[in-house]
């Protein structure tokens, strides 16, 4: 019985394809919108927590409170700190970095980029090699012996200046000359493929920071075997003892490389949420074209129902007829918007890999095609009560009636 229901309602359907496919378009709209932002947001997160693993989850990263270290952040950090944290037992190494906004000329033109100072000792490129952030291209990474020398991100060297810019060359940072030695390789971060790397001593210079020794974060390895959660702890209780602050008033803050994983993906899912909401709304509207097209249906055949009552059909079988015709247009609907949904976003991944952004990434997951079909199929469901309810209560005999 239900079968023949199903194969009643398609016909219906079919029978009226302009309508229907009038009726479909706001739930496919509202489907496609929702399954692109859910796949696009879902791949960026799954494309950042890769990156976090890739550089580790042995890490800790040492801020001042309230922010990056800069020349606008009240509470600082300064190489004593570093010092105190390489200090801790726990910590296997530490390293201080400074980051600050600076002028690059090269030839002619002047561009506003993040200027990025660290150490150019052994032990610090072995820790940063392990980030896909600071690979190498072109040229070198630092030696120990470098000054008054940079690494640039791939942005930099390729895409800010009307000349590409190759290992060798010499541009001026802040109103001093530095020369090229390495083009990191693209990471697809913005920040690190639009910044210049250049020595702690060489940025300590450049922003008067020689006799402060301001660092602008710390980074720290955690030794092999220790849970990062328990070094941080041991961090925060050596700072805070050096810095002469109680619990809850510190200074700084300590994060592990799970606790940046957690802080990224709660943004994600709090901006995924407002744009999947918003993208709803077209769903409630395509919703109410499905239950306008189900109550000019019921007018339509208001004598096909009263000749179905007429020969034993119960209330039960109107309702299931109407019901499962907007469900089918709900399924519908919702086939079509995974489709584009999920076309959409691999465009954008694809639009975005040509820009030299490699997060953004589109995630086809069969969980989020299912959880969409069903969605829409519920929608359509719901769209269809109303009318199918109506044409259940229609009294067969004013029904009959309308044919004479």
């Amino acid at each position: 019985m239900r079968f023949e229901y199903l194969r009643y309602a398609f016909k219906n359907i079919r029978h009226r394809r302009l309508r229907s496919w009038l009726t479909l378009i706001g739930i496919f709209i509202g489907i496609a919108a929702v399954v692109a932002l859910i796949s696009l947001g879902q791949g960026m997160q799954n494309a950042i927590n890769e990156e976090f693993q890739k550089a580790g989850a042995d890490r800790l990263t040492i801020q001042p409170a309230g922010g990056f270290g800069g020349a606008y952040v009240s509470e600082k950090l300064y190489q004593s700190d570093v010092e105190v944290v390489n200090r801790v037992k726990s910590v296997d190494f530490a390293t201080g970095v400074i980051i600050r906004t600076g002028r690059v000329k090269y030839k002619e033109e002047t561009e506003s980029v993040s200027i990025f100072g660290i150490a150019p000792d052994e032990e610090t490129k072995r820790f940063i090699e392990k980030v896909d952030f600071f690979l190498i291209e072109e040229g070198r990474q630092f030696k120990s012996i470098d000054n008054d020398v940079a690494i640039l991100g791939s942005n930099i060297a390729s895409d800010r200046f009307d000349r590409a810019i190759v290992v060798g060359e010499k541009i001026i940072v802040e109103n001093k000359e530095f020369k090229v030695i390495g083009i990191q390789k693209k990471s697809g971060s913005p920040m690190h493929d639009n910044m210049v790397r250049i020595t702690t001593d060489s940025a300590q210079e450049l922003f008067d920071l020689k006799e402060t020794e301001e660092v602008s974060m710390i980074f720290a390895k955690v030794k092999v075997g220790i849970d990062p959660l328990i070094v941080a702890e041991d961090v925060k209780k050596a700072l805070r003892k050096d810095h002469n602050v109680k619990v809850g008033e510190e200074d700084f803050t300590v994060t592990t490389a799970q606790q940046l994983i957690e802080g990224f993906n709660n943004i994600l899912l709090v901006i995924q949420a407002v744009l999947v909401g918003i993208a709803a709304i077209s769903l409630v509207v395509g919703g109410i074209g499905i239950t306008n097209t189900m109550y000019t249906s019921v007018v339509e055949r208001t004598r096909e129902i009263g000749i179905m009552k007429s020969v034993g059909a119960k209330n039960s079988d109107i309702i299931s007829i109407f019901l499962m015709e907007s469900a089918l247009l709900g399924f519908f609907g919702g086939i079509l918007g995974v489709i584009i949904g999920l076309s959409v976003s691999k465009g954008i991944e694809i639009m975005a890999v040509y820009a030299g952004v490699t997060v953004l990434k589109a995630y086809f997951g069969i969980e989020l095609v299912i959880g969409a079909l069903i969605f829409s199929m519920v929608i359509g469901t719901l769209s269809g009560v109303l009318p199918a309810k109506g044409a259940a209560e229609m009294n067969p005999v004013d029904a009959l009636r309308s044919m004479i």
